[in-house]
């Protein structure tokens, strides 16, 4: 069969760049052996945040004092599967995609030569497609365990397995401190559960600046959560007793455990070869359109310009432009921005304060509070910015809206704004995003 097009992977990337294609006039076929519309609205994203959103009305009920709170996980487990997930059935993403124009096909896709994608569907069968103008992969992740002795053997649990519980468990070890293991950590424990953290470097969230890690550690500690940090584990064990995390100087014991300690791009058996790519390739790594190969583009993850749903859809948009004809603008990753959604928020933005004096910057930075607003709301923060040259090149705002806030300092770095003009805007009293307004003038 002859087309335009084929998308490989219809994650959030896929499916619109699949979508967008199709409506503009192009023959497209989007491949995908899961589901269509990826990790983020079925494992990820989505479903984490409902966990979330229940778990922050728990808490802002006990910080009351006055509400007697008795957290039920059953509304929030029936408002995944039923209003986020569908039970895990795509069927309204496959409606949407073909009602673009596009023509689906379910089955593991591997590119057999240049132009060429053959698609093996879950009954054996194959089908091959040969696309005139190009292929797009879309590939994504999947979660990935590290080599602890024993954890093979046992039945731990990956971000996939939590969004699917109808009952919680008493306890919970979390191997990894990073955005997924943290987020579902403090969720849980909201609900009762008796949650251990274990990270291997020495603060959680430690691609964040230090000042945010310390905050969240703050907020954990007083949830009830305990966080073991510079810890790794050695060996897991399990029996009808639950688990068994065996560390340097300690064992961990608990009913459940959950392993959140990163994630794989699915590159293996794409048939990367038959483009001139690298077969055993980590990441791709794709020119300013997201060309990776004569004639094949790559957006998502697979990148590595970030594991985020947005930096997909930002990327399909590019490719979209290239197929079509448009001019730019481009790729341009100088405000990549990201939120951890814990309680309390970590919204960042560009080059932290380490990353960017590795980049060999000039770097000026300050720090502050959420001021006013966050005196009102009982949130300290923390503030901080990063400079150099005259221009932001990164930024952290910790505090229940931090994620919003952010959005004034991706901005300012996507338009390379002056320091002088963003310190002599209007900043509305009293709001968190009127805490910018200070740090912004100790960097002058």
């Amino acid at each position: 069969m002859e087309c335009d097009v084929v998308v490989i992977g219809l994650g959030p990337g896929g499916e619109h760049a699949a979508t967008s294609l199709a409506k503009a006039g192009l023959s497209v076929v989007g491949v995908d052996e899961r589901l269509v519309g990826g990790e983020c609205p079925y494992y990820g994203c989505i479903p984490t945040k409902m966990m979330i959103a229940a778990a922050d009305r728990i808490r802002t009920a006990r910080h009351a004092g006055t509400a007697d709170v008795r957290p039920d996980w059953k509304p929030v487990a029936d408002r995944i599967r039923d209003e986020a997930t569908d039970d895990w059935n795509d069927q309204v993403a496959v409606d949407r995609l073909v009602a673009a124009g596009a023509h689906f096909a379910r089955g593991r896709g591997r590119i057999t030569a240049p132009g060429t994608v053959t698609v093996t569907a879950p009954d054996g069968t194959a089908t091959s497609y040969t696309a005139r103008r190009g292929i797009v992969l879309n590939t994504g992740t999947t979660p990935s365990a590290p080599p602890i002795a024993g954890l093979a053997d046992t039945p731990y649990w990956t971000n996939r397995d939590v969004v699917r519980l109808t009952e919680l468990p008493a306890s919970l070890a979390v191997i990894g401190g990073g955005a997924i293991g943290s987020e579902i950590a403090q969720a849980l424990a909201a609900f009762g559960v008796k949650v251990t953290v274990i990270e291997t470097a020495d603060r959680i969230l430690a691609v964040e600046e230090p000042e945010a890690s310390a905050a969240v550690a703050q907020a954990f500690a007083e949830d009830g959560i305990t966080v073991l940090t510079s810890a790794r584990a050695e060996r897991v064990e399990h029996d009808d007793d639950g688990f068994r995390v065996h560390l340097a100087d300690r064992v961990v014991t608990t009913d459940r455990l959950l392993v959140a300690a990163g994630r794989r791009n699915n590159l293996t058996g794409l048939g990367l070869e038959h483009v001139g790519l690298d077969p055993q390739a980590r990441v791709l790594e794709p020119d300013e359109r997201m060309r990776v190969a004569d004639g094949v583009w790559a957006i998502g993850d697979i990148t590595g310009k970030g594991a985020f749903t947005h930096m997909s859809m930002y990327q399909a948009d590019l490719v979209i432009r290239d197929l079509t004809g448009a001019d730019g603008p481009w790729a341009d990753y100088r405000a990549v921005g990201r939120v951890t959604f814990t309680a309390p928020e970590v919204g960042s933005v560009g080059l932290t304060e380490a990353a960017a004096r590795a980049c060999g910057l000039d770097v000026k930075t300050a720090t502050g509070d959420l001021g006013t607003r966050g005196w009102i709301a009982g949130e300290s923060g923390p503030v901080k910015l990063v400079a150099a040259q005259g221009v932001l090149v990164g930024g952290t705002v910790v505090g229940s809206t931090g994620g919003e806030v952010l959005s004034a300092l991706v901005t300012a770095i996507h338009a390379r704004v002056p320091l002088t003009t963003l310190a002599d805007m209007h900043f509305a009293y009293p709001t968190f995003h009127r805490a910018l307004q200070p740090v912004l003038r100790a960097l002058l």
